[in-house]
């Protein structure tokens, strides 16, 4: 059934109306709803508004994304810019990142991105962090053998904490960066998002690695 948004312009309705958003686009899927014949390259955990992969998908139109985040809210944002962009090569999926070996099939992804992910600050939080070993775990079953694990990040210590599991998992790290934007890396490494302006403009620093299951 469509979702008519107008019926939650009130304000205090703004959710619900960019929930009814969500619910009408044709690029956007609940967990329950994901069309599994549909099989992407490349997939972002925690993706916000998902414009990252938005500005990603443009750039590389022979390559297929999901933005995935639990919060249908901001999914739409991406997906509505999408749209007005005309690509058709990116998808938005709300689900929890424990969900993903449910969606996506073993060693079918060249890329899964992780940017500026909760840093869960708390030692009792570890285990939520997308870096725990848990998850890096379900990253080696999706990753296909050459993919890779992108993370970006301007937290130090959820940086140094994230390479320390990737050593001892035994990844071999790629790419490093401790200042992406004043490094000669890949341009598409350095697309903001709008979590990052922000963060840039207030003198934070990227942080990047790049790495691959041993």
């Amino acid at each position: 059934m469509t979702v008519n948004p107008e019926d939650f312009i009130i304000t205090r309705k703004r959710k619900k109306y960019k929930f009814a958003l969500f619910t009408n686009s044709p690029l956007c899927f609940e967990f329950e709803e994901w069309d599994k014949s549909w099989h992407p390259d490349a997939i972002e955990i925690g993706a916000g508004t998902g414009q990252f992969v938005v500005e990603l998908a443009a750039r590389h139109p022979e390559t297929q994304y999901v933005a995935i985040d639990v919060k249908a809210d901001r999914l739409q944002k991406g997906a509505r810019e999408a749209e007005e962009r005309g690509l058709t090569n990116v998808r938005f999926l709300r689900a929890r990142a424990d969900q993903l070996v449910e969606i996506f099939q073993p060693n079918s992804l060249k890329e899964i991105w992780l940017t500026f992910s909760d840093p869960f600050p708390r030692s009792r939080s570890a285990g939520r962090r997308l870096t725990h070993p848990t998850f890096l775990a379900q990253y080696c079953q999706l990753l296909k053998p050459d993919g890779s694990l992108l993370i970006k990040h301007d937290n130090p210590e959820f940086f140094q904490w994230s390479l320390e599991q990737l050593v001892v998992d035994k990844w071999c790290i790629t790419e490093l960066s401790f200042d992406l934007h004043e490094s000669e890396l890949l341009e598409d490494y350095k697309i903001l998002t709008p979590y990052e302006q922000r963060w840039l403009g207030e003198g934070r620093i990227t942080q990047f690695v790049r790495a691959q299951p041993s």
